[in-house]
């Protein structure tokens, strides 16, 4: 059973930065890539940043400079930088992994950016 738990939302002013971290519940090589989404209230679940097995990354262009996501091999986890934050930041931010079979996401966490 493939689970996985996000961690590190909260509330954070404006410039301020988070790491949000998403710990898998099995070895992540096991995923070909794993992702990170965001959905902002009334919107779509938007592709925030992608890591692949090789550790070849690709960041949106809304967030390119000011978001790193990087892997843990060892702890089973992916992690997402986030600096320079500002309220359009503001969302639910998902992880999600893919294998061969299927996509398996989390429970979401909420960050959420304001003075």
């Amino acid at each position: 059973q493939v689970q996985l738990v996000e961690s590190g939302g909260g509330l954070v002013r404006p410039g301020g930065s988070l790491r949000l971290s998403c710990a898998a519940s099995v070895n992540i090589d096991s995923f070909y890539r794993m992702d990170w989404y965001r959905q902002a209230p009334g919107k779509q679940r938007d592709l925030v940043a992608t890591i692949s097995r090789s550790g070849n990354t690709m960041h949106a262009d809304s967030v390119k400079g000011r978001f790193t996501i990087s892997r843990d091999v060892a702890k089973n986890t992916v992690s997402l930088e986030m600096n320079s934050l500002n309220s359009e930041d503001t969302a639910v931010y998902y992880c999600k992994a893919k294998d061969t079979w299927r996509d398996y996401w989390g429970q979401g966490t909420q960050v959420t950016v304001s003075s």
